[in-house]
């Protein structure tokens, strides 16, 4: 256990952000992995004592690890412990925690719990109950921005379900036409038509997937934009009034998986290409749409920016912390989670609007245990080798090079949750800079054991239309096939995998045999006795393909 500051002292700044009284004297981290360990870390650095929640999947976890106490709540599916609201605030209210931060995910997002937070008289780290309700609900919140003058895709967002209706509001809207889920998100019950001719199925193909994943059949109608990018404004407010946007991020870079739906891949901040009046538009803009519903701490407001026009439209409101913020955080030297805990309180904002600047560019990478050759099919598996880049950080933007991660070596990724391994991230003064650091962190990560999509990552980061800001959410699309082209061994492996081939069809007792000296490294053949044998040359990323496949 760490010492603790009692409440009401000051903390150390070391983060950026201002320093004042401590937000609460105990908090209770309702979530897991990375994002958990990654609030936690703030914790600690304020001096207040943690409380962690884990399944009995994570009972070694890095994040149970790190609270001051931790409690099991349940077997490993989700609905039997991260989800189980009534058990989280039994530990809470047991422990004595004063707060709740929901990390993302989970019920980051859920209204009831939030309510059932309140009614206990725990703050919840995030907004208010209605202001969830309102954003939660797409057409809802069309209506809302609308209203507040922010601009929406031209569409029909009403109530009316009635087939000829939505055929005639169809037409008048035009083609290419998107049909969404009124419930919806990450691209479930979301279809396009592209005339006339395909909207009855897209309707009907909707309404079937909005039903089984939502629960609520009803959809809206909106104008598909053809060449569109993905910019999404981080907002905060406080309860006295005070609302500031911390500038924006491109998420343009998005693939999609079958089953597991859209997923950003690399996101940066702040966004490039776009103009200083429409960076201060898009911000502003952002702001209206949290003071339309009472907004009250972190929220990222998403737009959809027509490349071919430089329009831009609300798509919606995420209520909570995002999994990209660390880029956020780079650029405007702020721990946003910080800044969550102190609105949480009842502080002030940390820092007005006139008072943020931008300071470089920063990339996130997300690397995640998946096969991208297959359709981006998650994967699983124990982490057998894992080292990050010399010199990088964790859960923190002081440096070039940042790693936020919620496992360590040997642990189980992707087998009962997300399969996301790690975040990297990177800044510099300028984009290319940005980038270059990214592509360098990249090639000196190890992680073996499982399969990645490192090899894409850097790819997409070298790819000379992404270094040219060609950016729109069709871009991996687009180019997948040089993405995703099975790479070839260079011919040093080879030889050296035939050489070891050939050493395995004569006689040798299990262990370790060092075989040859090339470019100064040793290269090693590992014999564990049971048919399983590996490559390894020290100090190099491990060679981990069994030799029987060669």
């Amino acid at each position: 256990m760490h010492a603790s500051t009692p409440a009401g002292d000051t903390a150390a700044n070391q983060s950026g952000t201002s320093t004042g009284p401590l937000p609460f004297s105990k908090v209770l981290v309702a979530n897991r992995g990375e994002i958990a360990c990654r609030v936690l870390q703030t914790a600690k650095r304020l001096g207040i004592p943690t409380v962690a929640v884990y399944s009995e999947a994570d009972r070694t976890s890095l994040h149970a690890s790190l609270a001051d106490e931790a409690f099991c709540i349940g077997p490993a599916a989700a609905r039997d412990s991260y989800l189980r609201m009534e058990r989280i605030l039994e530990v809470a209210l047991k422990t004595g925690a004063q707060a709740v931060h929901p990390g993302y995910g989970f019920l980051s997002e859920n209204t009831t719990f939030a309510g059932m937070c309140e009614d206990n008289g725990i703050s919840f780290v995030g907004p208010p109950a209605s202001a969830i309700a309102s954003m939660g609900n797409k057409s809802e919140a069309k209506a809302l921005m609308a209203g507040a003058g922010v601009p929406v895709v031209p569409g029909y967002h009403g109530d009316d379900q009635d087939e000829s209706l939505l055929f005639e509001e169809g037409h008048k809207v035009g083609f290419p036409l998107l049909v969404k889920a009124v419930l919806g998100g990450g691209g479930k019950g979301m279809k396009l038509a592209n005339s006339a001719r395909e909207l009855p199925e897209a309707l009907s193909s909707a309404k079937r997937e909005a039903a089984a994943s939502f629960g609520d059949e009803r959809v809206l109608l909106e104008r598909y934009i053809t060449r569109p990018r993905h910019i999404e404004v981080q907002i905060f407010a406080d309860t006295l009034g005070n609302a500031v946007y911390l500038f924006e991020r491109d998420c343009s870079m998005q693939r999609r998986h079958q089953k597991a739906g859209t997923s950003l891949v690399i996101e940066e901040a702040p966004a490039p290409g776009i103009s200083e009046d429409f960076r201060r538009s898009i911000g502003e803009a952002a702001v209206a749409a949290a003071r339309a519903v009472g907004y009250v701490n972190a929220g990222t407001v998403e737009f959809i920016v027509d490349t071919d026009t430089g329009d831009y439209y609300f798509m919606e409101m995420n209520t909570r912390l995002q999994v990209e913020h660390p880029v956020t955080e780079a650029i405007t030297g702020q721990d946003l989670v910080e800044w969550q805990l102190r609105v949480a309180a009842g502080q002030p904002l940390p820092l007005l609007q006139d008072q943020l600047k931008i300071l470089g560019h920063a990339f996130e990478a997300r690397v995640y245990a998946e096969s991208p050759e297959r359709g981006f099919m998650p994967g699983t598996g124990t982490l057998q080798r894992w080292r990050i880049p010399h010199g990088a950080v964790s859960f923190s933007h002081i440096g070039d090079v940042r790693v936020d991660s919620g496992v360590r070596k040997g642990d189980q990724v992707g087998v009962h949750y997300d399969p996301m391994i790690a975040k990297l991230i990177t800044k510099g003064p300028d984009r290319q800079t940005a980038l270059d650091n990214l592509h360098t962190a990249l090639s000196e990560l190890q992680v073996s054991g499982l399969p990645t999509n490192v090899t894409f990552l850097k790819r997409l980061a070298s790819h000379p239309a992404f270094a040219a800001v060609e950016l729109d959410t069709s871009f991996i699309a687009k180019h997948l096939n040089s993405l995703t082209a099975a790479a070839q061994p260079p011919a040093k492996v080879v030889a050296l995998a035939a050489l070891a081939r050939h050493m395995l069809q004569v006689q040798v007792s299990p262990g370790l045999f060092p075989l040859l000296h090339a470019s100064n490294h040793v290269l090693n053949i590992f014999f564990n006795g049971n048919g399983q044998h590996s490559l390894h040359v020290p100090g190099k990323a491990c060679i981990c393909t069994p030799l029987t496949k060669w």
